[in-house]
């Protein structure tokens, strides 16, 4: 065979192991669409944990979202400001003031951040803390971020997927802005490549040792967070929905998938600003390493850009092993752009699309190289070498 036969042939092998033999994870069958049935005697207790910092913008509505829950259990919510300039809290009180509710909210004033730990996870760590000084402990905790909004039935649909298949996490990947240009360029790919990453249908098999979570939307088994060694045991994890989705599931069975129940409040606009998004962990995603690094973005080339180069430029087998390879990444794009409601012509695009993640995880990594790491509401929040 020539080389570039050769170049195609793989390009179209690693294609066809990824649509067969990596979970099938390309069909996104993982959704909450089909929740199981549960009739309890009583719903247990539920505390929804809510990290904010400078989200006056949006907390009214994903506050009034929790407290709109048609949940019958006993449910409250504590939201915690890290440190906002924007009256975060006091736009939260009035949401649930307007609804005559506010005493099912605490407000959590977070300290300074201490060394070692991510601003997040500090003030997820307050509000669990928080929890933990009531007199009664929740069976639950839904730690949901503030820019998210629910649906009335989340909160029941998220519970009962727990009590009846005994998981001690139940993750959504909340639905993503995607209605500009750019967000329809990058956000169904954001999805395709974090489920090709963590194959949703594995993340929920007991024996498969994949293990992910989406930290827009977790409602976490409160005794099995405790077990695992709580929120302090990922204090400086960047990826720290995925951090914790490990130490969970060595307690207990996780489930992840899709949502329309859960939603992202905030659009991301244009390419730069989802970009910065894409960059804040995509070089912790490979471990700080700079070879990492380098065969991420060779292995991007070869089997997102070799295929069509190949069908444009090749002649006789490799052209059309390379359009064979082109044509199954596009297919594989296909089920993620019906749930966003996109073109499916935009499956063509993954060569172009894989290209601008390939630049994003190269920028994650100069960030990191320049001590900017993990920047996220104005902190650079990444570990030197990583955890």
């Amino acid at each position: 065979m020539t080389p570039d036969a050769v170049l195609g042939a793989s390009a179209l092998a690693i294609w066809l192991y990824l649509l067969i033999g990596r979970g099938r994870f390309w069909l996104a069958r993982q959704r909450d669409d089909r929740e199981p049935m549960f009739r309890p005697d009583g719903w247990p207790s539920v505390v929804a944990i809510v990290p904010a910092r400078d989200e006056a913008d949006v907390i009214d509505q994903s506050i009034q979202s929790l407290l709109r829950q048609d949940y019958t259990g006993a449910l409250r919510i504590v939201l915690v400001d890290d440190g906002s300039a924007d009256g975060t809290a006091e736009s939260a009180a009035r949401a649930a003031e307007s609804l005559g509710v506010r005493d099912r909210l605490d407000v959590v004033m977070g300290s300074a951040v201490p060394a070692g730990w991510t601003g997040k996870l500090w003030a997820l760590q307050q509000g669990v803390h928080h929890v933990t000084q009531a007199s009664v402990q929740p069976d639950y905790l839904l730690l949901t971020d503030a820019d998210i909004g629910h649906t009335p039935d989340n909160v029941r649909s998220l519970v009962t997927r727990a009590e009846v298949e005994g998981r001690v996490l139940v993750s959504l990947m909340a639905e993503l802005s995607c209605t500009s240009l750019a967000e329809r360029f990058l956000i169904p790919a954001f999805v395709f490549f974090f489920q090709m990453l963590y194959p949703f249908a594995w993340v929920a098999r007991k024996e498969r040792a994949a293990a992910a979570a989406a930290g827009g939307c977790m409602l976490v088994h409160r005794a099995a967070l405790q077990r695992a060694g709580g929120i302090a045991s990922i204090q400086s994890e960047i990826i720290d929905d995925c951090a914790l989705a490990r130490r969970l599931k060595a307690q207990g069975p996780i489930w992840l998938g899709l949502t329309r129940r859960a939603r992202s409040l905030r659009p991301y606009g244009g390419l730069q600003e989802i970009g910065r998004m894409i960059s804040r962990s995509a070089y912790a995603q490979l471990g700080y390493s700079p070879l990492l690094l380098a065969g991420t973005i060779a292995g991007l080339a070869w089997i997102y850009l070799v295929p069509p180069i190949l069908t444009i430029i090749a002649a006789g087998p490799a052209r059309w092993m390379g359009l064979g390879a082109w044509v199954a990444m596009a297919l594989a794009l296909q089920p993620m752009l019906r749930f966003y409601r996109v073109s499916p012509l935009w499956g063509l695009a993954m060569p172009a699309i894989a290209m601008a993640y390939g630049a994003f995880t190269i920028n994650s990594a100069l960030q990191m190289w320049r001590g900017r790491g993990g920047m996220w509401k104005g902190r650079a929040q990444a570990m030197t070498g990583g955890t």
